[in-house]
């Protein structure tokens, strides 16, 4: 049996680890809100500033969820990378081609597609193991669960970071998992209904 061993979401500009606020201000328009936290987080990653917002959301979830190093005590090919999201990259397709019609050469680095967020957080947390982005018109626990269940199952499997990454225009949506065949952190049962409980949970504190 595998088990949920730590969460992190984003919504409504507020940044959490299992439940604990990280990083939040209401206040700021979306993007400065996310300059702002990866400040806070005092990361170092310089193509975080290069990222459109669909990957800097997946950087900073992943930034809080691994923060004591979880995956550390594991081989590279053991730890995989489940993500899904509604909106693939019409948000970023969306601002370059209202950039276009004013600038002939937009400044705004088109940097969109859902894989690429999978990519740079395979790259940042050195994961090689199986990598999928699904996109589903919402969070679907019981899909979810299923396939990281499956990944999981295959010999020499130990983790996989899951969840949702999700934004259009001001809405955003996130919500990180990180599950293990360890018992260890939260250690809950990696069940849909556990999932739709702590996605739910999330989005009401």
């Amino acid at each position: 049996m595998a088990f949920i061993t730590a969460t992190a979401s984003i919504r409504g500009k507020t940044l959490t680890r299992n439940g604990t606020i990280q990083y939040q201000d209401a206040s700021l328009v979306l993007p400065e809100f996310l300059l702002q936290a990866y400040a806070a987080l005092k990361s170092d990653y310089p193509k975080f500033y290069k990222m459109d917002p669909l990957s800097k959301l997946g950087f900073l979830a992943a930034e809080v969820l691994l923060a004591d190093r979880p995956l550390a005590a594991y081989p590279p090919e053991a730890v995989s990378l489940v993500l899904s999201n509604a909106h693939a990259s019409l948000d970023t397709d969306t601002q370059y081609l209202a950039a276009s019609r004013t600038v002939p050469s937009p400044a705004l680095f088109v940097y969109t597609l859902p894989n690429i967020v999978a990519g740079e957080l395979c790259i940042r947390h050195g994961l090689k193991g199986e990598n999928a982005f699904f996109v589903t018109p919402a969070f679907d626990a019981a899909q979810v669960a299923s396939y990281v269940d499956l990944v999981l199952a295959q010999p020499g499997a130990q983790g996989c970071v899951a969840g949702w990454v999700d934004v259009m225009g001001e809405h955003h949506d996130v919500f990180l998992y990180l599950a293990e065949n360890s018992h260890r952190g939260l250690a809950r049962a990696h069940t849909a209904e556990q999932l739709n409980t702590l996605y739910t949970g999330l989005w009401n504190n």
